[in-house]
């Protein structure tokens, strides 16, 4: 993919926006309190949608925050340079933040910490997909120009966060925890009220009927589309060339199916089997 990455104990990083010794302090100095909550997701598996949700469920329906404030500022990105500078300068304020990270560099303060993880997994067939279509766009990583060209990448781990197999398995560990909630994007669209419901249990926020129809309307795609708090259609051309590609792009499931050719279905089936041969048949939502 992009022949300039940093590579961080074998991970893949955009060299423009990421710093080593960040991401290294990040893992062994960060202090992760008991009243944080992270949303974490390897890359383009609904995290802004994830992000959205989380800050109305906060307000309890009531948009004025998630409609005032970008998105990356009531939930920085925690490894990025300007976000791990955000969420240290305003350690005291911020408790809400966002992560791709791998385990292996994740905080280790977190796993003794009553944190709250939010993790969220998408059929990787459609996280590949809208890679993409989405990295072509952005102007600090050299994407591949073709879709052919991309999918050997993913499925190689050579594309930004490394591996998509090796992110859900290792931190598919943690299921099951007090604190580690697993979402799935297929839920998400399939099942929205009863899964945002879940969500605000496990935040311990109680959404009234009300409250409840309100996170739902503006945590839609076509509410999000118009936010500019939270579709970055205010990034400069620099960082994303709008022309090229934008966040909101479809927000469905199953778009894979429109890109991916016979062969190359059976060449993703093949890794992916091997890849997740340790979970039994219907382990996944995109598997029933």
């Amino acid at each position: 993919m992009d022949t300039n990455f940093l590579m961080i104990e074998g991970i893949p990083f955009p060299g423009k926006t990421y710093n080593r010794d960040d991401i290294i302090s990040i893992r062994d100095e960060f202090v992760v309190k008991d009243e944080d909550t992270i949303v974490l997701s390897y890359p383009k598996s609904g995290t802004n949608w994830m992000i959205e949700i989380v800050g109305l469920i906060h307000c309890k329906g009531n948009p004025t925050w998630t409609h005032s404030v970008l998105s990356w500022e009531r939930s920085p990105w925690l490894e990025s340079i300007g976000g791990y500078r955000y969420v240290k300068n305003n350690r005291n304020d911020v408790h809400f933040y966002t992560s791709h990270l791998p385990i292996q560099l994740f905080p280790k303060s977190f796993f003794n910490s009553k944190a709250k993880v939010i993790y969220l997994i998408r059929n990787p067939r459609d996280v590949l997909t809208s890679g993409f279509h989405f990295f072509k766009a952005v102007q600090y990583i050299k994407s591949p120009e073709t879709f052919d060209q991309y999918f050997e990448c993913f499925l190689q781990g050579n594309v930004i966060y490394g591996s998509w197999f090796d992110h859900i398995r290792d931190w598919l560990q943690m299921q099951g925890k007090e604190n580690f909630l697993v979402i799935f994007y297929e839920e998400l669209k399939q099942n929205t009220a009863s899964t945002v419901e879940k969500i605000s249990q496990f935040l311990g926020k109680q959404l009234g009927p009300e409250e409840l129809n309100s996170v739902l309307k503006n945590m839609s795609f076509e509410v999000m589309s118009s936010n500019k708090m939270a579709n970055f259609s205010i990034l400069p051309e620099d960082i994303l060339d709008h022309s090229k590609g934008q966040l909101m792009r479809k927000g469905v499931t199953g778009d894979w199916k429109c890109h991916f050719t016979v062969a190359q279905n059976e060449a993703f089936d093949k890794v992916y089997q091997e890849k997740m041969a340790n979970f039994p048949p219907g382990s996944f939502p995109w598997e029933k």
